[in-house]
C-alpha cells in the first residue's frame, strides 16, 4: 500500500526550507569557552561568544569592513574584535571602535545582524527568525539536564542529508532492524498515531532488554543469546523542529535538530536515564546524588555513537538516492512517515507566508 495520498512530492519535501521562527541548539555550553565560536544554521553564518560577565552573545559572522569572519577574532570586554584590522562590535552588531580612526573621521554607520540567544539546559540556543517573536516561542524543556534523578549523555551528529531524513528515521521505529547488533529495542508494532498543529506523535509497542535497576542486563544489548525481552511502550513525538521519545518509564531521548543547509544537518541526541526505580534514592545526601549524576555524565555516549553511525550511513544513502532521481516516489507503508512529511511541508509554508 502506498501511503502517499496528500503527501507533497519528494522534491518538495527534500528541499523544504526550515521554519526559522524557533529556537535551535547550536552548541553545548561547554563548547563555548573564551574564544568566539563559529556555527552555521540554515545558510546563516553566526558567531557566538561570551562577554566579560559570561553571558552569551550571537552575531552575524562577518566583519562589514572586508567580510572576514569575526570568529577568527577575539573578545575584549563586552565586544568582539575583528582580528584583521581591530574593528570592534557590540552585542547589537554596531561598530564601536576602529583603532586607526583619525579625529576627522566618524565611525561608519554599519551594523551586522544580532540574534536572540539563550543559554539553557546545557545548550546555547539561537533564534534565527523574526527577533520580535523570540520571547513568545518556548525553548524545549529538558528538565532532566538539571534533575538529580536523571543521568544524561549527549552525542552530536553531523551528516550530509536534508533534515527530513533524520526526522523520518527517528519517527519510524521499524528501523530497529538496522540496530539488531546493539538492539536497544526490537519488534516494534505501531499502536496509535496522532497529530495536531505543529506535532506528530506515534505510540509503538516494542521489546526492551535493559532495566536500570538491573545493571547487569545491559549485556543483553550486545549478546543476543542472553536476551530476555519484555514488552513496553515506545512513544515518539516530533514537535517541530525537535524530537522527543519515551521508552518505558526509565528512558527519554531528545534530538535537537539544527540543519546547516538543504543537504547538511547537525543535531544533538540527548539520552536520559531515570534513577527513579531506586526507591530509596531520595534518602541519599544531595551532594552525593549530584556527584553520581556528574560522574555518570556521558556514560552512554559511546553506545549512542555506535547507533548513530549506522543511522548516518542510511540517511546519507537516502540523500544520494534522492539526488540521483529527485522525482522518484518510494513506497511507504508506515502512516507516520506521511504525517511527518506533511508537517515538514506545512512548517516550511508557514514560515514563507509569515516571513
Amino acid at each position: 500500500m502506498n501511503q502517499s495520498v496528500g503527501v507533497p512530492r519528494p522534491e518538495v519535501i527534500r528541499t523544504a526550507p526550515l521554519n526559522l521562527n524557533h529556537w535551535y541548539a547550536v552548541a553545548l555550553s561547554s563548547e563555548l569557552k573564551k574564544k568566539p565560536l563559529a556555527v552555521q544554521l540554515w545558510h546563516q553564518d553566526i558567531v557566538i561568544f561570551r562577554n566579560q560577565g559570561g553571558d552569551v552573545q550571537a552575531l552575524e559572522n562577518r566583519c562589514p569592513h572586508r567580510g572576514v569572519k569575526l570568529s577568527s577574532g577575539y573578545v575584549q570586554g563586552n565586544e568582539i574584535v575583528c582580528v584583521y584590522h581591530g574593528w570592534k562590535f557590540d552585542h547589537q552588531g554596531y561598530c564601536t571602535d576602529i583603532p586607526y580612526l583619525n579625529e576627522r573621521q566618524q565611525l561608519p554607520p554599519c551594523r551586522i545582524r544580532s540574534y536572540p540567544v539563550q543559554e539553557k539546559h546545557g545548550f546555547i540556543w539561537v533564534f534565527p527568525g523574526d527577533p520580535n517573536r523570540a520571547l513568545h516561542v518556548p525553548i524545549p524543556d529538558l528538565f532532566e539536564w538539571e534533575h538529580l534523578n536523571y543521568v544524561v549523555s549527549v552525542a552530536p551528529l553531523h551528516f550530509q542529508a536534508h533534515f527530513s531524513f533524520l526526522v523520518e528515521n527517528l519517527m519510524d521505529m521499524y528501523h530497529g532492524h538496522l540496530h539488531r547488533h546493539f538492539q536497544p529495542w526490537g519488534n516494534a508494532i505501531l499502536r496509535k498515531k496522532s497529530a495536531g498543529p505543529g506535532w506528530v506523535e506515534a505510540e509503538y509497542q516494542a521489546e526492551c532488554y535493559f532495566q536500570i535497576n538491573r545493571p547487569w542486563s545491559v549485556i543483553q544489548l550486545f549478546i543476543p543469546q542472553l536476551r530476555r525481552p519484555f514488552l513496553t511502550s515506545l512513544i515518539v513525538r516530533y514537535e517541530y523542529p525537535h524530537w522527543h521519545s519515551w521508552l518505558g518509564n526509565d528512558f527519554r531521548l531528545y534530538c535537537l535538530i539544527a540543519p546547516v543547509n538543504v543537504t547538511e544537518t547537525r543535531a544533538y541526541l540527548v539520552h536520559t536515564v531515570s534513577l527513579g526505580a531506586f526507591r530509596d534514592l531520595h534518602r541519599l545526601p544531595v551532594w552525593f546524588r549530584r556527584w553520581v549524576k556528574n560522574r555518570c555524565f556521558n556514560a552512554a555516549r559511546g553506545f549512542l555513537q555506535g547507533l548513530l553511525r549506522e543511522d548516518i550511513l542510511m540517511m546519507e544513502q537516502e540523500q544520494q538516492a534522492y539526488s540521483q532521481n529527485p522525482k522518484r516516489r518510494n513506497w511507504e507503508i508506515n502512516p507516520v512517515i506521511g504525517s511527518v512529511q506533511k508537517l515538514v511541508y506545512q512548517q516550511a509554508q508557514l514560515y514563507s507566508t509569515n516571513d
